[in-house]
């Protein structure tokens, strides 16, 4: 029996796979159009059911309000011998009629038809009752409607409420045979459409084994090993027996999976290193990179971007950047972003758009101060990415460079040429005009007031010279200026400072003294730049410090641990006097070019650059100018020097050092 069934099926598998693609395509749509036809055909037949219960309810209803109105008054009257006659007349003039039944408003049943409490009275007497709903009665102006079914078929049950004279009496249940020629034709089509139905499901069933044998098993190999392939699994081949198109399908998959395997082989490795190689360089890139779709959704973002705006540590990639961009940087770029993702314009129209008004250019540059996550001026660049035909933007790359310190500069520059300007102009002006005063009125003047004009512009003169000097001070230390570093001997450079200085300090009435420690090692450092440091620290003391003030300049090794091989031996360095002080408010302000404490409490002559230039100096020899200053009470400013280390040092100036033996 199953070598019989066996073989069978394999003749009719083989019968089947001599159909072309075209005819089994064609039987499957004939499979469709007949359920859709079955199924339309059952629509049909409840339609025409529903439409005959509709009538047969309207029917029964009007035949109940109908029979209640004619028998109510007879049953307020109590006189049930006429109600039965009419009832009886009535139910036999009609055929649609299959029972009736009056119960009084407790649900008792009194007369009925064919069924009646009379005729089956006798020495056991049965009670029957019709069960209404609870809210029956209250809602007593209103047929009740119900179908059931019984062994004859389904009657549609009316319950009419009879009322006389606003008086609830009980209740007319009427049953309403439902119509002969409607239920013949119903079940009629019903049959038919049920042996049509199972022999078209017969065809299904019988199909649906082809399909799988034919068409079904192959789809999903092929389904399967497109998924492989599309997932990179260029190795994947189907090996089916299948002649006709679906075996020349089959065949050209398996060609184009070799053909992709050996393109795999040549190119994968290239594309791989040239990802990496790009995805490197945009990571080292000391600007902020980002990447966005037409949708504005991030894809890609440099660590130099993440850590300008904050974003460390989130999981942004595939969001909106508008949603994560500090406010600063939202308010200028949103819109520009917006009008870029959306525009459609080719490559060669985009450079006749700006940003002014409702147009806009595809590349933008921007310059904003950031607040957070810190303070910084940042240049924002926008540039559109096209396809390779340059016809439709892909994407956005938002560069970002931090200018914070070109910025800086710019301003320190501009201040600078300020100051400068303002400086030079005053004794300028002071001198020319003592000598246009000289030239044109010289003859009118005295010999004392001609010798005060010139003194004041050999004075004003003076002033301009150790300007101009102080400004090459300062631009030869910031230049690119190398300095050789060697042995120093503090003592003798202290000694020429007070040497420097004592007459000044006696016409003065000032003690100017030493305190140096004994034996006091050699420091590493350049001795002009030095011995400018020390003169213009005295200097600035002198100028500050009233008659009978005291100024002192001590030098003394700082203690250090030798086994520490980052604690290294140092000397340190004091100038104190007994001056005005410097308010709290000025301590960091002093070392800033042209700022003089004298301009808010003195009118005490001076450059400003004095004490930026000693900043500068002390910077080069890598350490740091340090003050402690109480208003009244006087001034000290101290820094620490390296001990000589018998090495010969190189500053530049990026503060790099180069050691020589």
């Amino acid at each position: 029996m199953l070598a019989l069934i066996q073989t069978i099926r394999e003749m009719l598998t083989r019968w089947w796979s001599e159909f072309t693609l075209q005819t089994k395509l064609m039987a499957g749509v004939t499979l469709v159009v007949s359920l859709l036809m079955s199924g339309l055909t059952f629509w049909a037949v409840n339609t025409i059911e529903q439409d005959a219960r509709m009538n047969d309810t309207r029917f029964g209803s009007d035949l109940g309000l109908l029979l209640a109105a004619n028998v109510a008054p007879l049953i307020a009257e109590n006189n049930l011998t006429q109600v039965a006659n009419f009832s009886r007349r009535f139910y036999s003039s009609t055929s649609s009629v299959r029972y009736m039944i009056y119960a009084d408003s407790e649900g008792k049943i009194f007369f009925g038809i064919p069924f009646s409490e009379a005729e089956v009275k006798n020495s056991l007497t049965i009670e029957r009752r019709i069960e209404l709903p609870e809210n029956y009665a209250a809602n007593s102006d209103l047929p009740m409607v119900r179908q059931h079914q019984t062994p004859n078929g389904e009657v549609t049950d009316v319950f009419v409420p009879l009322n006389y004279e606003s008086q609830y009496l009980g209740v007319l249940a009427l049953g309403i045979n439902p119509n002969p020629t409607v239920v013949v034709s119903s079940n009629l089509t019903r049959d038919v459409t049920i042996a049509v139905f199972v022999s078209i499901w017969s065809m299904v069933i019988l199909g649906a084994v082809f399909n799988a044998l034919t068409i079904t098993k192959p789809i999903k190999e092929l389904l399967v090993g497109v998924k492989n392939i599309a997932a990179g699994n260029f190795n994947q081949r189907i090996d089916l027996p299948f002649g006709g198109e679906l075996g020349e399908l089959i065949s050209s998959f398996n060609e184009m999976a070799e053909k992709l395997e050996g393109f795999e082989a040549q190119n994968i490795e290239e594309l791989t290193a040239e990802k990496a190689k790009l995805e490197t360089l945009v990571s080292t890139i000391a600007d902020g990179a980002i990447l966005l779709d037409t949708n504005l959704n991030l894809l890609l973002v440099n660590p130099t971007a993440m850590q300008m705006l904050g974003w460390e540590g989130i999981e942004i990639l595939g969001k909106n950047v508008l949603e994560y961009l500090p406010l600063e940087l939202t308010t200028e770029i949103s819109h520009p972003l917006q009008k870029i993702a959306s525009t459609q314009l080719s490559k060669p129209n985009r450079d006749s758009h700006t940003l002014h008004g409702d147009s806009f250019s595809y590349r933008g540059e921007f310059r904003i101060l950031l607040i957070k996550p810190s303070q910084r001026t940042i240049r924002v660049l926008l540039t559109e990415v096209f396809d390779r035909a340059s016809e439709s933007i892909r994407g956005i790359v938002i560069t970002i460079q931090d200018i914070t310190r070109e910025a800086e500069l710019n301003e320190a520059k501009s201040q600078f040429i300020s100051n400068v300007s303002h400086e030079l102009r005053t004794p300028l002006f002071n001198i020319k005009s003592f000598i246009e005063t000289l030239f044109e009125y010289g003859d009118d003047l005295s010999q004392k007031e001609r010798r005060e004009f010139l003194e004041t512009a050999n004075h004003e003169t003076d002033r301009l010279s150790r300007l101009v000097n102080d400004v090459l001070d300062l631009s030869r230390l910031e230049s690119c200026r190398i300095y050789y570093f060697e042995a120093i001997d503090l003592k003798q450079l202290i000694d020429q400072t007070l040497r420097t200085y004592q007459l000044h300090a006696k016409d003065k009435n000032i003690e100017l003294t030493q305190e140096i420690e004994e034996s006091l090692p050699e420091v590493l450092g350049h001795y002009d730049l030095l011995l400018q440091v020390t003169t213009n620290l005295v200097g600035n003391a002198l100028k500050f410090t009233k008659a009978g003030g005291k100024i002192v300049i001590r030098a003394y090794s700082l203690k250090f641990n030798p086994e520490n091989s980052k604690d290294t031996p140092q000397v340190r360095i004091e100038i104190s006097d007994t001056g005005i002080g410097i308010a709290k408010e000025n301590r960091d302000a002093i070392f800033d070019r042209f700022f003089r404490v004298e301009n808010r409490v003195h009118t005490l002559e001076g450059t400003g650059l004095g004490l930026s230039i000693v900043k500068n100096i002390i910077e080069r020899h890598r350490t740091t100018i340090n003050l402690i200053s109480e208003v009244g009470v006087g001034t000290t400013f101290w820094f620490n020097l390296g001990v000589y280390q018998q090495k010969v040092e190189v500053i530049s100036d990026n503060n790099l050092s180069k050691i020589k033996s």
